[in-house]
């Protein structure tokens, strides 16, 4: 039985240099005692086990040391002798009874949301290869002792690893140690170790699913990830894939496909083998053929299975919405004025919270609710935030002091901007630096009285959501000439709004000229005769010509669509105000 001077040798050292050179090291080498940490059993009063040294320890038990050694590694030998005599003479009967164990293997398992993971035993690794799995990662950390389940690799938004993974050690003592071993290589690239947090290993390791849970529940399996399954795919159809050279354990009962929250399927799934080399043979058959299409195998993990099916099961189902997706309890007054800022390159696990830490004193000149997160279209935050201000003077000042600073080892944009530019964006519009374009809409561009495929399969806002977005908020009042009367699709009480779920928020399900997105010019609408602002959507505004287009090339673009009247002969150059009408032929408009 090995006894050493403390843990650092053998942990930090030996192992990590036998497994970088794929030496085997004898089980002598998995077992040993600390005299360290013999000797603070025995001597509690005495420093902390970290701090002893052999030399502390001969003067702490009053013993003599050979100074007439001049070979350091057998003095501190025989010193080490001598402690260790002196402590079995002692009245303790609890010293050398429990060694010091490395384990030979990384054990996978699955881990609950329920399970409280303390903050003292978890590290994270960032910088790793793309390809690595649990194991290459336990076998960065060889010598310390991971938990069962204790690697999370993380995934970013689109479901694949992003190169950075959670660990979780059996105590605080072999976390200080995994803490030594940051920027050391795993291959070619240096790896970031640094401290986290047990609800962190939970968020991302943990999981609420019992059929996850009995899928994982088998020990000792190692798992794969099929990735681009047909969705007609079952599983005697992936079995066949596999075929019987690497068997499935359990067959059919070790197949897990992953889901959408109402049963569609993904075209993911995990499959479970009794032993590397079956997993192996598996790994052979990727990019393989089933059906038209073929199939990607990747080494997984559970806590991978576990972060897979979370995402896909907390999707929001856009037909099942019964809240609004701009949660803004009061009317969004329209405006010129800059009294807002826009946050640009804010970290997506900023909070409210995050953000009134990072305005500080610009925090006070806040409104009441005017803090408003961005989401993408899966619902997630997008990098974006505005925030209403009392006033533009205020939103000015916020600006300037808060502009690029950091925020989470990010810096974040600040610039001042408009309610009407923030309301466009909550709405589902673009605010860039070429302009701001409207909020999208998927479905073609028809004026309201033709609009029949639409109202056939309405997507329904309840009356209590609409009643939290007044017609002010929902969209800007159209700017048109007095007469005629501006088409008003939406009813004035607004008691059931019908709203196309696209990009960011909703957005109305019409042209956007007939809604008032866009502004006629007033020197086209002068020029226009009352027969053509008197037809709904008759008008068209178009955006992103090439700077170097013509009038051919406008024209070029509506052949087949002679539907002006002929009394109106003009085409409107949007882009050179000091230009009047150019002459067109009369059977084409263009605004």
């Amino acid at each position: 039985m090995l006894c050493t001077d403390g843990q650092q040798l053998l942990r930090q050292v030996l192992h990590p240099e036998a497994s970088r050179k794929n030496l085997v090291l004898p089980d002598t080498f998995f077992s040993f005692y600390d005299l360290r940490r013999e000797f603070h059993v025995q001597h509690p009063r005495a420093r902390l086990a970290r701090d002893l040294t052999v030399a502390t320890m001969a003067q702490e038990l009053g013993l003599e040391t050979d100074a007439t050694e001049d070979d350091f590694g057998v003095w501190e030998v025989k010193t080490m002798v001598a402690v260790i005599l002196h402590l079995l003479e002692g009245p303790s009967g609890q010293l050398f009874s429990k060694p010091e164990v490395v384990k030979q293997k990384y054990e996978t398992g699955p881990c609950s949301k329920a399970d409280v993971v303390d903050s003292e035993t978890v590290v994270r690794a960032r910088g790793l290869p793309w390809q690595s799995s649990d194991q290459d990662v336990a076998r960065f950390f060889k010598g310390l002792n991971i938990a069962r389940g204790g690697v999370a690799l993380c995934l970013n938004a689109q479901g694949r690893r992003n190169g950075e993974a959670l660990i979780r050690f059996v105590d605080s003592e072999q976390r200080d140690l995994a803490l030594q071993r940051h920027k050391h290589h795993m291959g070619v690239r240096y790896i970031e170790v640094y401290k986290a947090t047990g609800e962190e290993f939970v968020k991302i390791a943990g999981g609420t699913s019992l059929e996850v849970a009995r899928f994982l529940s088998r020990e000792d399996q190692v798992i794969l990830r099929l990735r681009g399954l047909p969705f007609s795919a079952g599983p005697a159809d992936v079995l066949d894939f596999l075929g019987p050279e690497c068997p499935v354990t359990g067959g059919a009962d070790g197949l897990l496909f992953v889901r959408h929250p109402d049963g569609r399927p993904t075209g993911d799934a995990f499959a479970l083998f009794a032993c590397d080399e079956l997993a192996q043979a598996a790994l052979r058959r990727h990019k393989g053929m089933l059906g038209k299409r073929y199939i990607e195998l990747f080494r997984s993990t559970a806590a991978e299975v576990q972060q897979v099916l979370n995402r896909y099961a907390s999707s929001p189902l856009l037909p099942t919405l019964t809240a609004p997706l701009l949660p803004i309890p009061f009317p969004l007054t329209a405006g010129t004025g800059r009294d807002c800022v826009r946050l640009r390159g804010l970290p997506y696990t900023a909070t409210i919270e995050d953000i009134l830490s990072f305005l500080g004193e610009a925090a006070a000149d806040i409104r009441p609710h005017g803090v408003h997160m961005v989401l993408n279209q899966q619902g997630r935050p997008s990098g974006d935030a505005f925030i209403q201000m009392t006033s533009a003077e205020r939103a000015l000042a916020a600006a300037q002091r808060c502009h690029k600073k950091v925020m989470k080892e990010r810096y974040v944009e600040v610039v001042p901007c408009s309610t009407e530019e923030m309301s466009r964006v909550l709405m589902g519009g673009t605010l860039g630096r070429s302009g701001m374009s409207p909020p999208p809409c998927k479905l073609p561009c028809l004026s309201p009285p033709a609009y029949a495929t639409f109202q056939a399969t309405p997507t329904l806002i309840p009356t209590e959501t609409a009643a939290l977005y007044p017609s002010s908020a929902l969209l800007p009042a159209a700017r048109v000439p007095a007469a005629p009367t501006p088409v008003a699709y939406y009813p004035g009480p607004a008691t059931q709004l019908y709203m196309n779920y696209t990009a960011y928020y909703p957005s109305p399900p019409v042209s956007p000229t007939t809604v008032g997105y866009l502004t006629t010019p007033p020197a086209a609408l002068a020029s226009a005769p009352t027969s053509v602002l008197s037809q709904q959507g008759a008008l068209v505004r178009m955006q992103g010509v090439p700077y170097t287009a013509g009038m051919k090339d406008l024209l070029n673009i509506f052949q087949a669509y002679q539907l002006a009247p002929d009394d109106y002969t003009s085409l409107m150059s949007l882009s050179d105000p000091s230009r009047t009408m150019l002459q067109a032929p009369k059977e084409w408009v263009c605004l």
